[in-house]
C-alpha cells in the first residue's frame, strides 16, 4: 500500500488543513432555543464534533456572538467555550457577522479561502456572510448538520439560496474525513477517532436522556 504525497494545500481543491478555516457565527441560548429544523440535542452534539474537529487538524477559528456586550444576550454556550480555550469571542451588534470590522479582520487574518462555516440561524447569520465571502471570493462550506433555522422551510431556503450562489454544502463528519484523507498521516488519526467516540459517546446520552422517541426540536 502506497499513498500518493499529501498535496499542496495551496493548490488542492479539496479541504485540508494547510487551506482552510472554521468559523462558528452565535452559538448561544437564545439561537439554539429557537431553532426548529433539527434536535436540539443533535445541533449541539454535532457543532461540538466539527469544532473539536478544526481543534484536531489545528484550523484557525474565528468565533462570534451577538449582543452579548449590551446584555441582551447570553454568550456562547458551554459546550463550545470549553473546547474553545484560547479562541477569543468577537461580539457583534450587526446581523450579518460579515459587516462587522473586528470580524472581518479575524477572518482576513487567518490566511485561508475556504472557510468551513457554522451558524444560527440558518437563514441569517449563516446565510449572509455566505454569500458576502463568496462576493469576495472565498468558498465557503456550510456545515449542514451543525447549523438550524427557525423552521424547516426557512432552513432549505436559506441553504438553496446558497448553493445557487456556489456555496459548497458539507457535514461535520465529511469534514473530519476530508482533512484526515490517509490513515498515514498518524499525527491526526488519535484524535479524529476520539472525535469520532465522543459524537456516538454523547449522541447515546442524548438518547438516554430524552428517550428515542420523544425528542424534541428546540426545546
Amino acid at each position: 500500500m502506497h499513498s500518493t504525497p499529501p498535496r499542496d494545500p495551496a493548490s488542492d481543491h479539496l479541504l485540508a488543513p494547510g487551506n482552510s478555516a472554521l468559523l462558528l457565527i452565535d452559538y448561544q441560548p437564545p439561537q439554539i432555543s429557537t431553532v426548529r429544523s433539527i434536535y436540539t440535542g443533535d445541533l449541539v452534539n454535532n457543532v461540538v464534533a466539527l469544532t473539536r474537529t478544526a481543534r484536531t487538524f489545528g484550523l484557525p477559528i474565528v468565533l462570534s456572538t451577538v449582543n452579548v456586550s449590551t446584555g441582551v444576550n447570553a454568550d456562547t454556550i458551554p459546550q463550545l467555550r470549553g473546547i474553545l480555550e484560547g479562541v477569543p469571542s468577537i461580539d457583534r451588534t450587526s446581523i450579518n457577522a460579515w459587516e462587522d470590522d473586528d470580524f472581518l479582520a479575524a477572518v482576513r487574518a487567518a490566511d485561508r479561502r475556504k472557510l468551513i462555516i457554522g451558524a444560527l440561524w440558518t437563514e441569517a447569520c449563516l446565510l449572509f456572510p455566505t454569500l458576502d465571502a463568496m462576493a469576495e471570493g472565498y468558498e465557503v462550506y456550510p456545515v449542514v448538520d451543525a447549523v438550524g433555522g427557525t423552521t424547516r422551510e426557512a432552513h432549505d431556503a436559506a441553504l438553496a439560496r446558497m448553493y445557487q450562489a456556489g456555496a459548497r454544502p458539507t457535514s461535520w463528519n465529511s469534514v473530519a474525513c476530508e482533512l484526515q484523507r490517509d490513515w498515514n498521516r498518524s499525527e491526526t488519526v488519535k484524535g479524529f477517532r476520539q472525535n469520532t467516540i465522543a459524537h456516538h459517546a454523547a449522541w447515546g446520552w442524548y438518547l438516554a436522556l430524552a428517550g428515542e422517541g420523544t425528542r424534541m426540536m428546540g426545546d
